[in-house]
C-alpha cells in the first residue's frame, strides 16, 4: 500500500528521482514529516477547515465514525458524500504493472540526470516483501535505477533479499545511544546496527543519512559518537548526508487525528550544521554534505 508518488525529487539519491512511498513503519519518530505512512492501514484525512458542518459524512457511514474514532474503517463513504473536498483516505493499493507504467513515464528524466526510483516510507522493507521483490525485479528488468531508504529496523534477511536489485541503500542513523533511540523512536536501536555493519560486509552499497534534529542530536557528542560506530566496525560507505529537521510534516498529524509529539523541535542553524560536519572530518569521514 503507497501513500503517494513523488516525482522530480532530487534528494533520495542521485540525479532526479521518483519516490513511492510505502504505508507502515515499526519506529514512531517523534520528528516523523510522514505520519501517515506509520501506520500499515488505509486512514482518513480531515482537513478541519474546509468542513461546513453539513453533517453528510455522518448521515452515510455505517459505523458512526465520522471523526476520527476507533470505529473508522477508511471505507471513504463519507469522502464521496463530502461537497466540501474535507476528506480523503490516504492509503492506496496499486497492481505492479500500473506502478511500474507510472514510473516509467519519467525514463528521460532518469537517463539524462542518472536517477532512477527510490522506494521509501514509512519502512518499505517492513511490507510485503512478494509485492516489492516483484516490483524491483521488474524495474531491474527495465533497466531503473532502484534506492532503498531504510530505518534498518527489520529482519537482516528482507535487507538481504533486496540486494541483488539495489543500487544504494539510504541508511538512517537515528541516534546511536539505545535509550536515547528508545526514547525517540520507540525501539531500540541494536538491530539497526546490526544490519549497518552486516550489510556492509556484504560490499552493498551504502549513503548514511543522519536527521540532525534541532533539541535532540544537534550536537558534537552525536556526531562523535557516530564517527565512532563507522569507523570502530569499518562501515563501507559512499556519503554522509547531514539533513537538517523541518517541521513542514507537522500539520499533517491534525490530519489524521494525532498530536504532534515534536513541537520542542527546532531547526539547526546553517551555521551548526556546518560544525557538526567539520567535526565530522575532523574525524576521519569523508564525503559528508549537509542535504
Amino acid at each position: 500500500m503507497i501513500t503517494d508518488i513523488q516525482k522530480f525529487s532530487i534528494h533520495d539519491g542521485k540525479g532526479t528521482r521518483t519516490t513511492v512511498f510505502f504505508k507502515g513503519c515499526p519506529l514512531r519518530c517523534k520528528w516523523c514529516h510522514n505520519p501517515e505512512t506509520q501506520n500499515y492501514k488505509r486512514q482518513l484525512y480531515f482537513y478541519k477547515d474546509r468542513c461546513r458542518g453539513c453533517n453528510s459524512c455522518q448521515e452515510v457511514c455505517k459505523h458512526q465514525a465520522a471523526f476520527f474514532t476507533q470505529k473508522c474503517v477508511a471505507c471513504g463513504e463519507c469522502v464521496t458524500a463530502c461537497n466540501y473536498s474535507a476528506r480523503k483516505i490516504c492509503g492506496r493499493d496499486i497492481g505492479i504493472d500500473e506502478l511500474v507504467s507510472e514510473i516509467m513515464k519519467d525514463e528521460p528524466f532518469y537517463e539524462a540526470s542518472g536517477g532512477g526510483v527510490t522506494l521509501s516510507g514509512g519502512e518499505v522493507l517492513s511490507t510485503d516483501m512478494d509485492y516489492l521483490l516483484k516490483l524491483m525485479q521488474e524495474l531491474y528488468k527495465n533497466g531503473i535505477s532502484v534506492n532503498i531508504d531504510t530505518c534498518g529496523y527489520v529482519p537482516f534477511d528482507r535487507i538481504e533479499k533486496v540486494i541483488p536489485y539495489t543500487d544504494t541503500f539510504l541508511y538512517d542513523i537515528k541516534l546511536t545511544d539505545s535509550e536515547e533511540h528508545i526514547r525517540y523512536t520507540g525501539t531500540d536501536n541494536k538491530l539497526i546496527i546490526e544490519n549497518l555493519i552486516k550489510l556492509s560486509k556484504l560490499n552493498a552499497n551504502i549513503w548514511i543519512r543522519l536527521p540532525i534534529i534541532g533539541g535532540a542530536n544537534d550536537n558534537e557528542g552525536h556526531v562523535n559518537s557516530v564517527a565512532e560506530l563507522l569507523k570502530g566496525n569499518e562501515i563501507s560507505y559512499s556519503r554522509i548526508s547531514l539533513l537538517p529537521y523541518h517541521n513542514t510534516g507537522s500539520s499533517k498529524y491534525e490530519l489524521i487525528g494525532y498530536k504532534y509529539p515534536g513541537n520542542d523541535f527546532y531547526t539547526p542553524k546553517e551555521e551548526d550544521m556546518e560544525l557538526l560536519k567539520d567535526r565530522m572530518t575532523e574525524l576521519g569521514l569523508v564525503n559528508v554534505y549537509i542535504g
